[in-house]
């Protein structure tokens, strides 16, 4: 068992660009609560988190951007090629990070937790879970994301691989392996197939009576959405204010249903792969009506207790405030549910004035990059913003959960 009562936890690791986070982000479609601890780490090394200051002293301030961040790419280079230099920086930032992942599996509403850590089984997390999912990927797969996804150069790439442990050795340790070399339906289906044992191992006669219960659902954000009915072509009357709109949490399932919607919506050509691949990011919430209909929908992440809201839909014609409200409410106990401290909602400058005001009733407010003064939130909105698109906010939690990580 695990070292926290009535938690059913998975320690989920592999080497760098295996896909670790994309399997993570499948399991929270699942109903489990994830834990990024490489995300931890870079929220402990802000100006004013525990790590900062030791890692600038440790480094020296050359490390340090203009802004007085800790630039990680150039402290990267440093441990990355030289293993005593990784060795300081563990030894500063992992007590840290392991009292934060304290914090949050201990606040988990879900039964079922996964942590995600490159360096799980080099450390004490390794003991701490119930199982342990190796994601594994050819080098060749390895190299080409971190070349194509992260902008790595070739070398650098290399070196990143070259400076992990031996994959095999993770493996050897592994309790389930999932095969991540670029088929996200593969890996969808083992992800699954994994899910459903350990759902049987929760639902085991057998168990004891302190064991975690399997995890439930919340009707409003996690049950699958029905197969939607055909969308009225533009020439069909649409109900100015639905009578009920209900809202489901997408699943893979639903990708063809997703794809033709968000088409029609926008006008673009997105394909169900191009869904699929969406789904190792983020999840989506589909607004229907009574016919299943569907009316609106959304596309959100929360990473590091922080909610992002980059796609959001509603069909033409459609009163928006029902729907807008419903949706609003799903995400918000969604973000509740992950323990998420802050949302932000990036919406097309065309978005129409009942829409705002809907946002506005909701205790959502306009703001900018330059006006977030929490490092770990301005970056999280830096890597959406484009500078056309409207940003939202609204605190979701007095208390901030890793204050000051």
């Amino acid at each position: 068992m695990s070292r926290w009562a009535n938690k059913y936890v998975i320690g989920l690791t592999g080497n760098i660009a295996v896909g670790k986070s994309v399997v993570r982000q499948m399991l929270q479609h699942l109903g489990a609560y994830t834990i990024d601890a490489d995300g931890l780490t870079h929220r402990a090394m802000a100006p004013g988190a525990p790590a900062y200051k030791p890692i600038v002293e440790t480094f020296g301030q050359f490390i340090l951007d203009a802004d007085k961040n800790i630039d990680r790419n150039l402290l990267g280079a440093i441990v990355f090629s030289r293993p005593e230099a990784l060795a300081k920086l563990e030894a500063i930032v992992h007590p840290i990070v392991g009292q934060a992942i304290g914090t949050l599996v201990s606040r988990a509403s879900q039964p079922v937790v996964v942590i995600e850590a490159i360096k799980l089984l080099e450390g004490d997390l390794a003991n701490a879970v119930d199982e342990i999912w190796v994601v594994d990927a050819s080098p060749d797969t390895q190299l080409r994301r971190l070349v194509g996804q992260r902008k790595l150069s070739e070398a650098d790439a290399r070196q990143r691989i070259a400076a992990q442990g031996a994959q095999a050795d993770k493996l050897a340790k592994a309790t389930v392996i999932i095969r991540n070399d670029g088929n996200v339906e593969e890996t969808w289906k083992q992800v699954q197939a994994a899910w459903v044992n350990v759902q049987k191992k929760l639902f085991a006669p057998s168990r004891p009576t302190d064991a975690p219960a399997a995890a439930q659902p919340r009707p409003a954000a996690a049950q699958p959405a029905a197969p939607a009915r055909p969308q009225p072509t533009p020439d069909q009357t649409i109900p100015l204010a639905p009578t009920k709109v209900i809202v489901r949490r997408g699943m893979p399932t639903n990708a063809e249903s997703i794809a033709q919607f968000i088409s029609r919506t926008t006008g673009r050509n997105v394909s169900r792969m191009d869904v699929m691949m969406a789904f190792g990011q983020k999840s989506y919430l589909i607004a229907q009506d009574t016919s299943e209909r569907i009316l609106g929908l959304v596309g959100w992440q929360v990473e590091n207790l922080i909610t992002r809201v980059d796609e959001f839909y509603l069909i033409p014609g459609v009163t928006p405030t029902p729907v807008v409200q419903e949706l609003l409410t799903a995400i918000e106990q969604a973000s509740k549910d992950l323990q998420s401290e802050v949302g932000y909602i990036f919406l097309p400058p065309n978005t129409s004035p009942d829409t705002l005001q809907t946002f506005a009733k909701n205790g959502y407010e306009r703001t900018s990059v330059e006006q977030i003064k929490i490092p770990a939130w301005r970056e999280a909105v830096q890597e959406l913003a484009d500078g056309t698109r409207l940003i939202l906010t609204k605190k979701l939690r007095e208390d901030r959960v890793l204050k000051p990580i």
